[in-house]
């Protein structure tokens, strides 16, 4: 399609995943390319759209669906053999993130239940005990995202599938490894070092699932390894795939959410008194977070049959990229997109995907962020930015949007 001349949606694009500045900041970039190539073929192989309407209709449409690159070892200058022989936990331990009906539809049905927004309500007194045991300790300046934006995420989780707390440390930095398959622009040094953290979270779960084999309890582990025992919903390197998924998942984006969104709030301080003084706005205040500042800013989808999307063709397993985080400033849906604004109604972010593969933990998500924002100025009557002149830095990663450090001083 015709773009305006004196912007290259490429380039951009290359801005946004090569460059510090451009992941630091995405937003003016998106908002260049929403206006002016709403859907473009990058050099780079796949098509982008930018706008909510598009981001939706894709994420919904069963014309699009799951896809694995064809031949991944050539961009790597790999043989295929040697793909197979280095990357062998990634064909094995495909979870239902990366599948298709009918396979994810089975997959998803085995631990839907358990996250729910009526699921999520009854662990409400549970995301409270482990905050308030969190922020017990604060005092002064404190880094909110390892000593709360991870910490209170993995504990709800791990509580969750049955993790023991001794293992929840040493699996975080595996996950985090794990999780940079998400990003575009994967080097082979990532890949190796996911490849080697996937081995290392298996044989973690691998030790607990023998345990609740011989010893079940009362939690999410026990119950998909009584479905394994069962052997027609779920097979060994399912369970492992799914384990490993729920963890991962459990606490990546929710520590981003209340990273950002504390973030958002401190450099918004007429919001954060506005919260201060009126907590019936704090599940608006967790929405805008999701809306201003979304904790995963891209998604990807292949094409399962010949379409078309403004105008462009997509032939059978064409990439496409949805940008979450342009269509939750698009002021077609939002106005003046690029305020934060906690008494904002109408439309929700996109925040948490669309279509059959939308967040399963969104729910849970949004009740830890209500809670954090709560309980924080329950607590603390001082919560103020303790960054002094450096900014507090993003991760160098665009799909996953999160900070490296956060300090805050509470009094």
């Amino acid at each position: 399609m015709a773009t305006t001349h004196s912007v290259d949606p490429d380039a951009l694009l290359a801005e946004l995943l090569l460059t510090e500045e451009g992941k630091a900041d995405p937003y003016p970039r998106y908002e260049a390319i929403r206006e002016h190539a709403p859907a473009f073929r990058s050099g780079l192989g796949f098509v982008v759209v930018g706008r909510f309407d598009d981001c939706q209709s894709v994420l919904r449409d069963g014309r699009f669906g799951k896809g694995e690159p064809a031949a991944p070892w050539l961009q790597f200058g790999l043989t295929e053999e040697e793909w197979d022989d280095r990357y062998a936990f990634f064909r094995r331990r495909r979870s239902m993130l990366g599948l298709n009906p009918p396979d994810h539809t089975r997959l998803r049905g085995l631990v839907a239940k358990a996250f729910t927004p009526k699921t999520a309500e009854r662990l409400r007194p549970d995301i409270v005990r482990l905050t308030e045991e969190i922020i017990d300790r604060f005092d002064g300046v404190v880094d909110v995202i390892p000593e709360l934006a991870l910490t209170l995420p993995i504990a709800v989780i791990g509580e969750m599938l049955g993790v023991p707390e001794a293992d929840r440390a040493a699996l975080q930095p595996l996950v985090r490894d794990t999780v940079a398959t998400l990003e575009l622009n994967l080097s082979l040094e990532q890949l190796d070092a996911a490849a080697r953290a996937g081995e290392g979270i298996t044989a973690v779960f691998e030790g607990l699932i023998a345990e609740r084999r011989a010893r079940p309890t009362d939690d999410l582990l026990s119950e998909l390894v009584h479905v394994e025992e069962q052997g027609d919903r779920l097979n060994h390197d399912e369970l492992i795939a799914t384990i490993i998924l729920l963890f991962a998942a459990g606490f990546e984006t929710t520590t981003n959410l209340i990273g950002n969104g504390l973030l958002a709030l401190l450099d918004h301080p007429d919001q954060l008194q506005l919260l201060r003084n009126d907590r019936s706005l704090v599940k608006g205040a967790v929405e805008e977070a999701l809306r201003y500042d979304s904790p995963v800013q891209l998604d990807g989808r292949s094409a399962m049959e010949a379409v078309e999307v403004h105008g462009l063709a997509l032939a059978p397993g064409d990439p496409i990229i949805t940008m979450l985080g342009s269509a939750n400033r698009d002021p077609r849906k939002f106005s003046d997109p690029d305020r934060f604004d906690i008494t904002r109604t109408g439309q929700q972010p996109m925040s948490f995907g669309a279509g059959i593969h939308f967040c399963l933990g969104a729910p849970l998500a949004r009740a830890e962020g209500q809670v954090v924002f709560e309980h924080l100025l329950d607590r603390f009557a001082v919560i103020e930015p303790a960054w002094g002149d450096d900014r507090p830095a993003y991760r160098s990663s665009l799909v996953l949007r999160g900070l490296e450090a956060l300090p805050v001083r509470f009094a």
